[in-house]
């Protein structure tokens, strides 16, 4: 609210080129307040802004903004701003900002870091894309198990200022192999003469650094932790992740999964930061697909032609029975996706999940079969849209929706499991993907029953 009232003013002090008191005013503000101002300043504007800040605080404002105004800027901003910018960045912060630049674009920036940190950016960014090496940062504090209390404590304060963070100490060997990790809270309330090794239990939790970036998001959540070590091969400790990579890893997947589901490529960048091209080619190619596929609906019909032509009241209910398979099939395959992304349910569970939708599918279709038939049989009191054989109409209506909302959920929930079988996505298996092709197979069955049920009379 103080960013939408102070907006008007804050823009005619940069119209003015009054800097003093631009920078007086946004010293007052939280990082995270400034970089919403600039969210919605101009380019132009930001600039400005960006060209006058200076220190820690620019870079700290500089990291809360998204992914591609931070482009953008580092694209704009001339070369003595951005060098000095990227070397106050936190190193995870600067390393996921430099992996989703061009390459011309990442050797520039890396050439205006000091060798040191060129280095360390160089390292984390050789581990692959999607890999928790590429979350961690190597500023943690680790001491040795021979040390006392009061020792620890002494290097802490002397070492700690560029630890990302003070609430778990890390114990490693003479090969900087981790053994232990401690929180802090132990190490304040202990005895400051006795040893750390006294403390120990040499039970900890780490990340492989080659691991997935999804599976550190499951095992934070598991274990509770606000930080866990990251190790090679050989155990040796190579850095921590911290809880707010994570919160922004599981945000990213969660955001992904979702319009998948919607049946649409995973957008990199905001909705709103997307350009309209790409916008289209991700919504279109699905669109395309889907479309493809509800033609074979009228395939469908046309095999059953002559089945319409000798029943015309077996299209009225077209429609119903269309959604309703749909319907069952998607939500059965947002259940399943989600299930299996936070791992509530294994590629071992499918026959328990399928026992279960059996039994779901089997409730809910006789559920909407008996609506379905109450009322084509209400209707068929006061009118004689259905003919003198509504009865076998509404048999075969019902019957039709027990078997299209049974055979929905079964297929909504066994394509996940067989897309992670295949080493797919599940969310690939979207809510528009199973729809679709329920409502054609769903149209083969009503029809099925239908001429089963009305055959010698109607058909």
């Amino acid at each position: 609210m103080l960013q939408q009232l102070l907006l008007p003013e804050i823009r005619e002090l940069i119209a003015d080129g009054d800097e003093a008191t631009l920078r007086e005013t946004l010293d007052q503000w939280l990082p995270v307040e400034v970089a919403g101002l600039l969210n919605k300043l101009s380019d132009e504007e930001d600039l400005a802004v960006m060209r006058l800040l200076r220190g820690p605080q620019r870079a700290r404002i500089f990291e809360y903004l998204d992914r591609w105004s931070q482009q953008k800027l580092v694209r704009d901003l001339p070369g003595d701003v951005v060098g000095p910018l990227l070397s106050d960045m936190a190193d995870d912060d600067r390393t996921r900002l430099l992996e989703s630049l061009s390459e011309d674009e990442r050797d520039r920036s890396l050439a205006r870091l000091s060798e040191e940190q060129r280095h360390l950016a160089e390292l984390l960014l050789d581990f692959p894309a999607d890999s928790v090496g590429r979350l961690m940062t190597p500023h943690f504090v680790c001491v040795r198990p021979h040390w006392t209390i009061e020792h620890v404590l002494d290097h802490i304060r002397q070492h700690g200022q560029d630890s990302e963070t003070l609430n778990v100490v890390y114990v490693v060997d003479d090969d900087h192999r981790l053994i232990d990790d401690l929180r802090i809270r132990q190490l304040l309330l202990a005895n400051p003469h006795r040893r750390l090794d006294e403390l120990m239990d040499s039970q900890y939790v780490a990340l492989k650094a080659t691991d997935e970036k999804r599976s550190a998001v499951e095992i934070f959540r598991r274990y509770d932790r606000t930080a866990l070590p990251v190790v090679d091969d050989n155990e040796r400790l190579l850095g921590i992740v911290t809880i707010d990579d994570v919160i922004d890893i599981a945000e990213e997947a969660a955001t992904q999964d979702m319009q998948k589901l919607g049946g649409l490529e995973a957008l990199e960048l905001s909705y709103s930061a997307t350009p309209l091209p790409t916008l289209i080619r991700k919504r279109g190619v699905w669109l395309i697909v889907l479309f493809l596929g509800e033609m074979l609906t009228a395939t469908a019909m046309g095999y059953f032609e002559a089945e319409i032509a000798k029943a015309v009241v077996l299209a009225l209910f077209v429609p119903l029975i269309i959604s309703s398979g749909g319907n069952s099939g998607s939500q059965a395959a947002t259940l399943i996706v989600r299930a299996l992304a936070l791992g509530e349910i294994q590629l071992r569970d499918w026959f328990t999940v399928l026992k279960r939708e059996l039994m779901s599918g089997l409730a809910l279709g006789l559920v909407l079969g008996m609506i379905g038939f109450l009322r084509i049989a209400l209707w068929s009191a006061f009118s004689t849209l259905y003919g003198p054989h509504w009865l076998l109409v509404g048999v075969a209506v019902g019957v039709s929706l027990v078997g299209i909302v049974l055979w929905g959920c079964l297929a909504g929930a066994m394509i996940p499991f067989g897309l992670k079988r295949a080493g797919l996505d599940p969310a690939t298996s979207s809510a528009p993907f199973v729809a679709t092709f329920v409502d054609v197979t769903g149209l083969v069955i009503y029809f099925s029953v239908a001429l089963i049920v009305l055959r010698g009379t109607m058909l």
